[in-house]
Parts: C-alpha cells; sequence; structure tokens
C-alpha cells in the first residue's frame, strides 16, 4: 500500500509514442494501479521522449529534483524505463532519491540490499584499519586505556563537517530550478519568496513545514558559493 509523496516519471523512446500515448497510457495506468489504496501524494508526473541507451535525460533530473525537494519517492512504470544499466540504477540511490517501479516494488529493496552489502564491506575495512592502527600504536610503546575503539582524529572531524557541508549544497541544488521557477526575475524578496516555497509544501533543509526568510537567504548564499 502506496504511502507518502511520489513524483511520477514516464519514459517513451520516440516522439512518435510521446504525441500518440503509445505506451504512455500503459505506464501512466500502472503507477496509478501501484498508488491505488493508501494515504499518498501524486506531487508531479514527467514525461521524457528519450532512449534507455541514454542517462542524459533533463526531464528525469528535474523529477530526481523535485523529489528531493519534497523529500518524495520517484515512482515508474517498468523498471527498463530508467535503464538496464545497473551502475545508472546504483547512481540513482547515490542521488539521495528512494524510487520503486509499479512491475516489480522489490527491486527497490534489492537495491538497498546491494547498497549494505558495501555498506558491510566498508565497515570490515574501517575495523581492520582500527586494529592496525592500535596494534601500530601498542608496537610504539604507547600505553592504550580501557576503551579499545576508535577515537576520532582532527581529519575525522573536518571529514564530516565536509560530508554535511555537501549535503546541504546538494539540497539547496536540488531546490534551485524550483526557486528558478517561483521566481524567474529574482525579484521577490525573501520573505515573498519564503512564502512560495511554504506553498509549494516543500520542507525546509532542517525538514520543518515553515520557510523562513533566514532559511531562503542561507540557501541562495549556498547556490552562489
Amino acid at each position: 500500500m502506496a504511502n507518502g509523496k511520489f513524483v511520477s516519471y514516464l519514459r517513451v523512446s520516440t516522439e512518435r509514442q510521446g504525441t500518440s500515448g503509445l505506451g504512455l497510457e500503459a505506464q501512466r495506468k500502472a503507477v496509478t494501479d501501484f498508488l491505488n489504496g493508501g494515504r499518498w501524494q501524486l506531487v508531479a508526473e514527467f514525461v521524457e521522449t528519450e532512449s534507455g541507451a541514454k542517462t542524459d535525460r533533463p526531464k528525469l533530473a528535474d523529477a530526481l529534483a523535485l523529489a528531493r525537494a519534497h523529500g518524495a519517492k520517484l515512482v515508474i512504470a517498468k523498471l527498463d524505463r530508467l535503464s538496464r544499466d545497473a551502475h545508472f540504477l546504483l547512481g540513482l540511490q547515490n542521488a539521495g532519491v528512494q524510487f520503486v517501479a509499479a512491475d516489480m516494488p522489490e527491486a527497490n529493496e534489492m537495491i538497498v540490499g546491494i547498497m549494505a552489502v558495501v555498506a558491510q564491506a566498508e565497515r570490515k575495512l574501517i575495523s581492520k584499519r582500527t586494529k592496525d592502527a592500535l596494534a601500530a600504536a601498542k608496537a610504539r610503546g604507547q600505553k592504550l586505556g580501557g576503551y579499545r575503539g576508535y577515537v576520532l582524529t582532527e581529519d575525522d572531524g573536518a571529514n564530516g563537517r565536509k560530508v554535511r557541508s555537501l549535503k546541504a549544497s546538494g539540497h539547496a541544488e536540488s531546490l534551485a530550478p524550483i526557486i528558478a521557477r517561483l521566481d524567474p526575475n529574482g525579484s521577490l524578496s525573501l520573505r515573498a519568496l519564503a512564502a512560495k516555497l511554504t506553498a509549494e509544501g516543500l520542507p525546509t533543509p532542517a525538514g520543518a513545514a515553515v520557510w523562513t526568510a533566514a532559511t531562503v537567504a542561507r540557501v541562495k548564499a549556498r547556490l552562489a558559493n
């Protein structure tokens, strides 16, 4: 049963299919059937005319940006509407957007599983590096305390701050096309733009429902940098 916000992405391979509705209506019906029941909101629908062999798809980029901004899932009719390229599918996961295919909902779990395997391998590497560091410290005669875990270094703190900054910048970039649509001339005041973003139902970077002028100013500052 579908719950939450969704952004629909439909793709056809030719202009003829796009204008005639061949394949398009079937995809739309598959998405509608998948969402049937539950408590859900379809934020928007994007239709792209592009070959499945290409990964440069502007409509898909717009759909992902909107999904990130709303914290929504990308829903597609068939898994091959995105791509048959596994690397591309993993790239979608890295983009920070969850997606689900109406014809194979469990595929989402499969990809999460793959990412979990990668994370598990990374945890093993971290554990090995920690043990090696402790062994090297002991060999140098350094007295080790009762705590046997990993001690954060200045580099770790810097890396953590860098990750948080990149995440905030990524969220700001996902809002850029929406801000451009709401304020194409850049003439709105920060307060007026905040009101429009709130009316769109977009969560703030902190997850709040109401935008303020200060929040808009911070997002604009990140985009300017």
